[in-house]
């Protein structure tokens, strides 16, 4: 470990569990967190809004500025790319909530059509009036801020979808993962559901993947697309490795067809329990953070030096699961984690 790195600033919620944690796209300071009492099995959830605050030394602390109460646990949050002090987050009973920082309480819209939890939410910052949202109940849905109702559904996997996410280089291209241990990779411009002057995407959804990636023998938790390469992607899940693909080396792009063989590009083994959150650095290409329930967030390299190792840093000040982690998108190297310790971390790697 380096000597001179400033110690992590630290922040704790007693009685919330944290699920998701997500850096404001315009402003550097901001920080959103998705908690939840009971850890997350039962009872209330909460959003918590904090702040960074630069010290000297390059020291710096975390101070809570306010606190939204929700019935249901909040699993994720996601800022909005339109509005700098909206965001979007999704919680246990099916709901996903619509929320402006400058208002106290109350959000200022809901929506729910999910019959199950609903895992992940993430926005689109290229169709920038566009989030999508995935749920235990194995459907994905577009949604804009001014509808009543979503835009499109994808019937996506026969069981729990734990995170979809738009490509941050095509607008109509997303990606999803499973309790099946596939990642599919949909592309919303295909017309692959019943079309006609009496059907639509709502009532009968898209369910066709352009692509279908094996990816795991077991549950598949998380997944991102590389920032810098747009055909890459990097998944983790129940079996503990980080696996890194490129899906131009599928030999069959039929839709729905199965990806055969020599997918992976990279392995990157060492955590000890299920990885949880992985997300690629939005300053570099070939580095990438996860989130484990071992207690810890490691850094990793996907192509290092010649004789260096993958694995770069071990962050491990957690006393429980690490739920999340996410880079600040305008200072190169620095991350916040968060577990079901209550515990919120900003750190330096």
């Amino acid at each position: 470990m380096n000597p001179t790195r400033p110690p992590p600033a630290g922040l704790q919620t007693p009685g919330f569990a944290h699920y998701s944690v997500a850096w404001s796209p315009f402003h550097n300071s901001r920080i959103a967190l998705a908690s939840a009492a009971n850890f997350g099995l039962v009872g209330n959830g909460r959003l918590h809004m904090v702040s960074l605050i630069p010290g000297v030394g390059g020291s710096s602390a975390v101070k809570l500025d306010k606190q939204y109460e929700s019935q249901d646990a909040v699993y994720d949050v996601a800022w909005s790319e339109i509005h700098e002090n909206q965001l979007v987050t999704g919680s246990g009973d099916g709901t996903i909530k619509l929320w402006d920082v400058m208002l106290n309480d109350f959000p200022i819209r809901s929506w729910h059509e999910h019959s199950r939890e609903v895992f992940s939410v993430d926005w689109s910052n290229i169709k920038k009036d566009t989030f999508v949202s995935s749920s235990w109940d194995g459907n994905v849905k577009l949604w804009t801020p001014e509808m009543p109702r979503s835009v499109t559904t994808l019937h996506a996997h026969l069981s729990c979808v734990y995170q979809a996410i738009f490509s941050p280089h095509q607008p109509d291209i997303l990606a999803t993962c499973s309790t099946d241990g596939t990642m599919k990779i949909f592309d919303l411009r295909s017309p692959s559901y019943a079309t006609g002057p009496t059907t639509n995407s709502f009532t009968h959804p898209l369910s066709a993947a352009v692509l279908t990636v094996p990816a795991s023998g077991t549950e598949l938790l998380t997944l991102d697309w590389n920032k810098y390469q747009p055909f890459v992607l990097a998944t983790a899940g129940v079996d503990k490795m980080v696996k890194v693909w490129d899906c131009r080396m599928v030999q069959s792009a039929q839709p729905g067809a199965q990806a055969v063989g020599g997918l992976c590009e990279v392995q990157l083994p060492g955590h000890e329990y299920a990885v949880r959150k992985v997300q690629w650095s939005p300053h570099r290409p070939d580095i990438l953070a996860t989130a484990s329930y071992d207690m810890t967030c490691r850094i990793w390299s996907s192509n290092p030096s010649a004789g260096g190792s993958n694995l770069l840093h071990v962050h491990d000040p957690h006393t429980e699961f690490v739920a999340g982690c996410s880079w600040s998108l305008y200072d190169e190297g620095l991350l916040a984690s968060c577990g079901w310790d209550g515990k919120l971390f900003v750190f330096r790697a």
